[in-house]
């Protein structure tokens, strides 16, 4: 029952605003979107809670201690996610500047082609370094 309720919010969440675009004429298009994404975001954020909600009651139960789950090995979980996740998005922002620009340069000159894709690859090399380090923070 849960589920179906969320998924009506979830649809109403898109076609609420794209009626409203429609039938107030196209000059309130942006807070239309601005309503749209905040409408369809709180939704799915709801829906979120609802449906891992019970997850939490394991915790609470004490699970997490019977295990022998310390608070230095979660923080040791959490600096692992922290370097993975951060160096993907600083790969991710580096690759995304030194493709364009390796596009940019090959489309003038095709021989330069090793040149930009050793750049490409420096840019990854950052998401991989990211990895051994949450690697190395795992074994200790």
């Amino acid at each position: 029952m849960l589920m179906k309720i969320l998924f009506a919010l979830i649809a109403l969440t898109v076609i609420v605003p794209v009626a409203l675009y429609y039938k107030s004429g196209k000059t309130k298009g942006k807070e239309c979107l601005l309503m749209n994404a905040i409408s369809f975001f709180s939704i799915l954020g709801v829906g979120v809670i609802c449906t891992l909600g019970g997850g939490v009651s394991a915790l609470a139960a004490g699970t997490g201690a019977e295990a022998g789950l310390t608070v230095g090995e979660g923080l040791k979980f959490i600096g692992a996610a922290l370097s993975t996740g951060l160096s993907g998005v600083g790969g991710g922002i580096a690759v995304a500047s030194a493709a364009s620009a390796a596009i940019g340069a090959m489309s003038e000159n095709e021989k330069i082609m090793g040149k930009t894709l050793i750049f490409v690859a420096l840019a990854e090399g950052i998401a991989l370094y990211g990895l051994v380090i949450s690697i190395l923070i795992l074994n200790s």
